[in-house]
């Protein structure tokens, strides 16, 4: 039970004779907690071959049982009370989402052999000691960002990550869905955005300093009918979808598919195709009145897609070389009364705050928009260290705070040769376990601002689901201890105890099939020789 990840906020052993899981073992579900009902058999009861039939009058079962009553005492549906005796589980909630919880603790406790999908062993004795465990997350906003535009993963590996999501409390999937290399997301009203922008003619193979091409075709895109399922199957694990799609940067593969929207009087935008290279492309979007309704219409289909309150549209590294060299672009700033590029970067990305305001959604963008004013209702990814998300709160405005620096995946987990198409800065595990992400500086008042924290996973060095798995984990688990858990101050968190933990919880990871690091290194298949990276500590960001 010690081996819980992310740690419970309590966690008491009463004693006395232990529970025993097998094929009398019933649940029962209270009202509303049929689909927690529904969850245990799929995964609990696959790995074990137990029926869990709903409950009749069996000699053991498992309580599920949803109680509005208890919000108050347990502060929130995301919170949960797990108890275990030798006649029954109980896992009780204000919400659903706490029984989910819940349900994911239990799992836990019955060992890492309940990840499988179906049993390894038969005759096994499935027994669990006495416990009781009080639990709450510590944020609200618990998230992982996956970049599918720079590498595709198909609709099955995003449900595979949602799971994995599921299994460590998060509860957030940002879903970068468009950038230079690739549009991914079916848009019915404009459909050369798949056909044309949905896959380029070959592939830079590792930073862009490499040498080294994959001159093959990369390329792929979800369907509507894909999404409405992501979205689905998401919310049955209480995770939120929030969709990003890029503005006015990171748009090379939409100017691909639709030359009228870059600028067609510093360039020939029809000669452009998805870009095959790494890095911040100077073709950006024309500040014009049929690109602002453009995207308009790719927003309208977006939100028929996506119930999330939040919608993310990029507005990072934006180029301004082309709108300094247009004259329309030139004329445009003049006609809107604005100082440079810079405020017109500022009024484009207001324009969609305003509309996605209109429409009951809130604007949340990388922590560039905040340069120029950023209108009341607004959120701010904070990706570039702490100090826009510091400026962000003090300013009213909600923060996920993502700092490169503590929480990019991509950046390469130790110094050593063997690191698979070093990135950026040493992230180690432990390094992950001791982000923080409230800053001290903020007072309480501007504290309630960081809605939580985000762990980002950007792809253009991950050409398949093993190096996702490799940079991914296992440091997603230690930040979703960051984002549950009450864990004191960062130097005075105990990481020997979580490396203990981890012990078990590789155990999980293996049963679950992700190919994670290994805590001694890469495995020979896991390395990239030969494969040049970005190894220079303190390099600048690489988008």
């Amino acid at each position: 039970m010690t081996s819980l990840i992310p740690a419970p906020s309590s966690v008491g052993a009463p004693g006395g004779r232990p529970f025993v899981l097998d094929e009398d073992t019933e649940i029962e579900a209270g009202p509303g907690a049929g689909g927690v009902a529904r969850w245990l058999r799929t995964t609990v009861g696959a790995a074990t071959g137990l029926p869990l039939e709903p409950y009749t009058s069996g000699a053991s079962r498992i309580l599920l049982r949803i109680a509005p009553s208890l919000a108050d005492e347990l502060g929130t549906p995301e919170a949960y009370r797990l108890t275990v005796d030798e006649h029954a589980v109980v896992i009780e909630a204000a919400g659903r989402e706490g029984l989910f919880y819940g349900a994911q603790t239990f799992r836990q406790l019955l060992g890492p052999v309940a990840f499988r999908r179906a049993p390894v062993t038969s005759g096994r004795v499935w027994e669990m000691p006495p416990v009781t465990i009080s639990d709450a997350p510590r944020f609200r906003w618990r998230g992982l960002m996956l970049d599918v535009a720079r590498h595709f993963t198909p609709k099955d590996g995003v449900l595979r990550h949602l799971d994995l999501m599921a299994a460590h409390k998060l509860n957030v999937f940002h879903f970068h869905l468009t950038d230079d290399q690739g549009w991914r997301i079916e848009i019915k009203r404009y459909p050369r955005l798949t056909e044309v922008g949905s896959w380029r003619a070959r592939t830079k193979f590792g930073h862009r300093a490499s040498p080294l091409w994959e001159e093959k075709p990369h390329g792929g895109f979800y369907t509507q009918d894909d999404i409405r399922e992501i979205v689905a199957y998401a919310a049955e694990r209480h995770i939120t979808v929030v969709p990003e799609i890029d503005v006015p940067g990171h748009s090379q593969a939409a100017i691909a598919a639709y030359p009228e929207l870059g600028n067609t009087d510093v360039i020939d935008t029809s000669s452009l195709t998805v870009w095959d290279n790494w890095g911040i492309s100077l073709n950006v979007l024309a500040p014009t009145d049929n690109t602002l309704r453009f995207y308009e219409g790719v927003f309208e289909e977006l939100l028929g897609l996506f119930p999330s309150e939040f919608i993310h549209i990029g507005g990072d590294e934006c180029a301004k070389e082309q709108w300094r060299e247009s004259p329309l672009v030139q004329a445009r700033i003049e006609e809107l009364g604005l100082a440079d590029e810079d405020e017109l970067q500022s009024w484009f990305i207001g324009h969609f705050d305003k509309w996605l305001s209109a429409r009951g959604r809130r604007l949340i963008g990388w922590d560039e928009i905040l340069e120029g004013g950023l209108a009341e209702g607004a959120a701010v990814s904070s990706w570039r260290g702490y100090a826009a998300g510091i400026a962000a709160a003090r300013a009213g405005h909600d923060v996920v705070m993502c700092p490169e620096q503590q929480v990019y995946l991509d950046y390469r987990q130790d110094a050593g040769a063997d690191e698979p198409v070093p990135i950026a800065y040493v992230r180690t595990l432990e390094d992950v376990y001791r982000f923080e992400p409230v800053p001290p500086e903020l007072t309480p008042e501007e504290a309630a601002h960081v809605l939580g924290a985000q762990a980002n996973v950007w792809t253009e060095v991950m050409e398949d689901q093993g190096r996702v798995d490799y940079q991914t984990f296992p440091r997603l688990a230690a930040f979703a201890e960051v984002a549950w858990s009450p864990l004191p101050a960062p130097a005075e968190r105990d990481f020997a105890d979580f490396e203990r933990r981890m012990a078990a919880h590789y155990e999980r990871l293996d049963a679950l099939g992700v190919g994670y690091r290994p805590p001694t290194g890469p495995l020979p298949w896991q390395k990239r020789p030969g494969v040049l990276g970005r190894p220079i500590e303190g390099a600048p960001p690489n988008r």
